[in-house]
């Protein structure tokens, strides 16, 4: 059984029209039912001359906030939902109608697909034979499937969340039925949408997934239940994916060079806010490229499929009037455009950047160079190690983090003396690596470069660096952290400047009782309890490895050393 934060699977409908009434200001409920109405237009009557239009719409549930998110002013008068991706009965589509029509009558939007197609014709004409005054507009907004063929027609998608805003603002600023369907009918007949597929759905309850898909597989075209869509694919880059979506969107409405669009980008449920607006970002690049105007851009779960893993891409050929529509208020707390009143322009300002080289060179220290260029290729040659160990106790970016400074030393490294240099990769490390990591390695850089800078040798700026360390990370040796290593490490080094002051020869065998101290030190750690960082959170489910910045702190050690000495370690405590 996929894991599902529900109560009954039986009662998943009725508890989130509940909750959503509890969140979505002047919604309420039709007792009994899973309809949603607002407050502020409830019908006297068939002869009511008080209200305007009403938009009603509705169908399985599953695609939250669609439908019933979207009742409120300015969008849906109405919303009736059925089981998880089955249609209402007619029944209720008659109640919902009854609910909120008036004498100005009821504009009934349905999506097309076969259930609710027959449902919402037949609550029509239930509704119809008591007096009311409904039209029916279908929307078939889906250009994976042809115009015609051997299927049950295009099938209804986000694209029909467009043409209930639309129709909301007409019958918001009093427009009869006859204009709020003819404009609704424009839009739905010059919109299209295409959905990408990257992961399948489960419905609660529902021992396993609808569908299979690959871990390297796409499907492009496919239903907002599941269904197959046109073709199966390898996922590619974000761009390409997108790309296919625009082609052919543009492709079967006709959207040429010149043309104004609106865009709208939805997620199908378990798509992430971070891969929805590299989507919205793609969708811009790729209209841009065809020279095609974006005159609004939306983005967010419009029309969603459960858990599914996807998005998809509307374009609708805009007019004056239709934008002016889709821009006009609305209290649903759902619909993606809140706010959005002017074209997507991403616009870049310029901003102070402190510069790294304000400090004098001094003369070039090849070994210090040398040394720096060693840790950071020990860096990207232990980064699938590190990561691996990570993944264990912490969140699994320590690898990558640190490939990142190593990366941003050796595409804009610097000569110079020793200080000169750790300043330079200190800044690189805050530039580039970022969060705890590049927080840490540039504080002790930085009071490593202040010390070889005031005449103290390399035993003492090793010191410097992990007080530092500690002090800004509020952490000391046994707290299960790169501490671990880098404290007994500054230990060794500093006994064995002690040795060589008094005169004791042996440098390389000074080098190797440093090395040899942060391996002890990192080994230490895979059996206490961390006390700091990202593995405190685990407790005694972290004992067992070894602290993976530990780990990193004895690797760069081990390339410092090598590089110095000219001796190659043996290696220390791996995963």
């Amino acid at each position: 059984m996929v894991k599902k934060l529900v109560n009954d699977p039986h009662d998943v409908v009725a508890e989130s029209m509940e909750g959503l009434a509890l969140l979505q200001p002047g919604l309420r409920l039709l007792e009994g039912r899973t309809t949603a109405v607002r407050a502020d237009r409830l019908s006297r009557g068939v002869d009511d001359p008080d209200l305007p239009v009403a938009v009603v719409t509705g169908g399985g549930a599953g695609h939250e906030p669609a439908d019933a998110g979207y009742v409120a002013r300015g969008m849906l008068t109405a919303a009736v939902s059925g089981p998880i991706f089955s249609s209402p009965g007619p029944d209720s589509v008659a109640e919902a109608i009854r609910a909120v029509t008036g004498r100005a009558g009821c504009l009934l939007l349905v999506k097309n697909y076969t259930g609710d197609r027959l449902n919402f014709r037949l609550g029509a004409e239930l509704a119809r034979a008591e007096g009311y005054r409904v039209e029916l507009l279908t929307v078939a907004d889906d250009v994976s499937l042809a115009p015609s063929g051997e299927h049950a027609g295009r099938r209804g998608l986000a694209g029909s969340v467009v043409v209930a805003k639309v129709a909301g603002a007409l019958a918001e600023q009093g427009a009869d039925l006859g204009t709020v369907r003819e404009t609704a009918a424009e839009v739905a007949a010059s919109l299209g949408t295409m959905n990408l597929g990257l992961g399948p759905l489960t419905v609660p309850g529902a021992p396993e997934p609808a569908f299979e898909l690959g871990d390297d597989e796409a499907e492009l075209g496919l239903g907002v239940h599941g269904e197959p869509g046109v073709q199966r694919i390898r996922v590619q880059p974000a761009d390409k994916l997108i790309h296919y979506l625009v082609a052919r969107i543009a492709t079967d409405r006709g959207i040429r060079a010149g043309a104004r669009v609106v865009a709208l980008v939805g997620s199908a449920g378990a798509t992430p806010p971070m891969e929805r607006q590299i989507a919205a970002r793609a969708v811009v690049r790729d209209l841009t490229l065809r020279r095609i105007d974006i005159v609004r851009l939306y983005a967010g779960p419009v029309l969603t499929s459960l858990d599914m893993a996807g998005v998809s891409v509307t374009l609708l050929p805009a007019t004056d009037r239709v934008v002016e529509l889709l821009d006009a208020p609305t209290d649903a707390l759902a619909w993606p455009g809140r706010g959005v009143t002017v074209p997507p322009r991403l616009v870049t300002v310029p901003h102070a950047v402190a510069a790294p080289d304000d400090d004098p060179a001094g003369t070039p220290d090849p070994v210090a160079r040398a040394a720096i260029d060693a840790a950071c290729q020990a860096l990207l040659d232990a980064e699938t190690e590190l990561t691996r160990l990570d993944q264990r106790v912490g969140d699994g970016d320590l690898g990558s983090a640190l490939a990142r400074g190593a990366y941003g030393w050796f595409d804009d490294p610097v000569d110079g003396d020793a200080a000169h240099q750790l300043r330079r990769l200190s800044w690189v490390f805050r530039r580039e690596v970022g969060g705890t990591s590049g927080a840490l390695y540039s504080m002790g850089l930085l009071r490593a470069a202040d010390a070889l800078a005031s005449g103290a040798g390399w035993d003492a700026a090793l010191v410097a660096a992990v007080e530092g360390v500690s002090e800004l990370g509020a952490a000391q040796q046994g707290d299960g952290t790169m501490l671990d290593a880098l404290v007994p490490a500054a230990q060794a080094a500093s006994a064995g400047a002690a040795q060589a002051a008094s005169g004791t020869p042996g440098e390389v065998g000074a080098l190797a009782a440093v090395v040899e101290a942060a391996r002890e030190g990192a080994a230490s750690t895979v059996a206490g309890i961390a006390r700091r960082g990202r593995a405190s959170y685990l407790g005694a489910r972290g004992q067992g490895h070894p602290d993976p910045g530990a780990v990193a702190v004895v690797r760069w050690l081990e390339a410092v050393a090598s590089s110095v000495s000219g001796q190659r370690f043996p290696s220390g405590p791996r995963g």
